[in-house]
């Protein structure tokens, strides 16, 4: 079972009052209190990445990359690169 305890008087108080206003209990009182606040807020993405990869795709789509050289990257490849007599 969950629990929340108010250590603070001034909170608890107020979560009291509110509750005996609204005829409810304290805890049903805090509830309807965050729903409330938590409705005010602005919608999550679907994580701190999906915004990255969001702009990853538009970045690819507005620049993409130029055509391939053709080079096959290969051993023979690279030991022409690295100075290297072919095999």
């Amino acid at each position: 079972m969950a629990s929340l305890y108010i250590k603070d008087e001034e909170t608890a108080a107020l979560a009291a009052e509110v509750a005996r206003r609204l005829g409810t209990t304290k805890t049903e009182a805090v509830r309807t209190a965050l729903r409330e606040k938590k409705a005010t807020f602005a919608p999550e993405a679907e994580g701190p990445a999906a915004d990255i990869i969001a702009w990853l795709h538009e970045r690819r789509r507005t620049h993409p990359l130029p055509d391939r050289p053709g080079h096959v990257a290969n051993k023979a490849f690279f030991d022409e690169i690295s100075g290297e007599d072919p095999d």
